[in-house]
Order: C-alpha cells, then structure tokens, then sequence
C-alpha cells in the first residue's frame, strides 16, 4: 500500500469516526469573532483539501454578514444559530453560490426550526459522507490508477448534483417571484 492510499485510508476512518455537532451540543454560550474561528475550523478541519487550509477566515464570515446571508452577530458575540448556519455556508460554498445557500436556508427555515434545519443537514451530510468513503475504502483497495478514476467519477457525479441543484433553485426562486410581487399588491 502505497503513502497516498495509507493517507486516504486514515482520512477515511477520521471520517468515519466523526459526527457533525448536534444542535443540543453546540456552544450555548455566545463567542466572540476569534472564538467562532477556533471551533469552526476545528469543527471542518476534515473537510479541508489539505492540514492547515482553513475553510472559515474573519473576513467571509463578515461578508456572509454584509450580504444577509449570516445574521448580525449581538454586540460582536456569534450565538448557536451562527454556528450552525456558518457550518452549513462552509459545507455548501464549494458546491453552490452564496446567494443560492442563503436562499435555500431561508427557505428551509420556512418550514423547520433552526434546529431542525441544521440537525437535518448534519444528517444528510454524515450518510453522504459515509457512503463516499465506503467507495473509497473499497476502491483503495485495487490500485492508485483505480482510486485515480474513482476521483474523477466522483468529480463528475459532484458536477451532475451541483448542475441539478442549481437548476432546482433557479426554478423554486422564478416560481416565488410572482407570489412575492402578489403580496406587495
């Protein structure tokens, strides 16, 4: 087994191992700015390309701010439902637009609590998660030039569920313009 493969393995099993933090358990305290940061990046340092690539920074979480996506932190304090909205942004910005991410949250919140939300998300996140790595696992077994191929059919597969993602909130979002506009009348 080579160096690579070995890597692949334990990142798997990290994987594995771990759980998105439960809405009950995340910090009910409130935290300030370099606080958020510390738990964030601990909280998603799995996720990350590579140790040491930090997927959150001050400067993004005061943009989600500055464009509605994240709500106004109370006198710079972040709460719970900052941390798990963050985690969610953090989950999804590789995948879809800021805008579409706002978008699908709020609408999301529509229909479910905060809580709700989120702790379905960590669902849905844990049960994708465990399924790519039992291809990997599998895969990683036969040789590089297999787990090479397996890189790019996930490649593709991403690519195919972002294009319909998109597709499906670009058409949510042109069914709601017409209600918005008959609720303003």
């Amino acid at each position: 087994m080579s160096e690579a493969t070995e890597r692949i393995q334990k990142w798997i099993g990290q994987i594995e191992e771990s759980r998105a933090v439960e809405w009950e358990r995340l910090p009910e305290i409130y935290l300030y700015m370099d606080q958020v940061l510390t738990y964030m990046n601990k909280q998603l340092c799995l996720y990350e390309r590579d140790e040491g690539t930090n997927l959150l920074t001050s400067s993004m979480i005061n943009n989600y701010v500055k464009d509605g996506v994240l709500p106004r932190p109370e006198q710079k304090k972040y709460s719970r439902d900052h941390l798990a909205i963050l985690t969610v942004i953090c989950m999804l910005k590789q995948v879809l637009s800021i805008q579409d991410i706002s978008s699908l949250v709020k609408t999301l919140l529509l229909n479910a609590s905060q809580n709700e939300m989120y702790d379905r998300f960590c669902e849905d996140q844990t049960t994708a998660m465990k399924e790519v790595c039992e291809r990997i696992r599998s895969t990683s077994q036969q040789s590089e030039a297999d787990l090479t191929r397996l890189a790019i059919e996930l490649s593709i597969e991403a690519n195919a569920r972002r294009t319909a993602a998109e597709r499906i909130l670009s058409e949510l979002a042109k069914n709601s313009e017409p209600r918005a506009e008959k609720e303003k009348k």
